[in-house]
């Protein structure tokens, strides 16, 4: 009796955190749970930063929860932006680094900082190497690379 009620409990619990592991991966800070370094993601998507390619840090006070990751915004209207429509404003690959995945190297980790737009689409890199690989080579092939291999990622999650 004892191990039948054991084994109900272990399964309630499956059954409730079940959802948690079934999300989709994040590339989140080391020390907490933060998307893609604290940068504003909308952010990336204006005039002004594709021109300068500056990036633009996120603060603590305008946080929004999304696929179980903290995202931090500069202001509460880019917030909002957001959180009308966060597949419009979500990184490839959910902001882990593009080049990993094409290159096989599974889900590693950025900050923000190594973007480039392909596409009308934002990826982010680990590295600026990453970026030039895919500036000055075929990208199309490296993003159907990239894309066979989170279709990977997404199936055992």
């Amino acid at each position: 009796m004892f191990l039948i009620k054991t084994l109900s409990v272990f399964a309630l619990g499956l059954a409730l955190f079940a959802p948690a592991f079934a999300a989709e991966p994040v590339s989140t800070s080391y020390f907490g749970n933060t998307a893609i370094g604290g940068k504003d993601t909308v952010s990336y998507f204006s005039v002004k930063a594709r021109s300068s390619h500056q990036v633009v840090e996120g603060l603590d006070r305008f946080e929004v929860e999304h696929l179980g990751a903290t995202w931090r915004f500069a202001s509460q209207a880019s917030a909002d932006k957001f959180t009308a429509n966060p597949a419009a404003y979500v990184p490839e690959y959910n902001g882990y680094c593009s080049n990993a995945l094409a290159s096989g190297e599974g889900l590693i980790k950025t900050d923000g900082s190594v973007w480039e737009f392909f596409g009308d689409k934002l990826h982010l890199f680990y590295a600026e190497a990453g970026r030039q690989r895919w500036i000055t080579g075929d990208w199309k092939a490296y993003n159907q690379e990239a894309a066979k291999a989170w279709a990977a990622i997404l199936k055992k999650h």
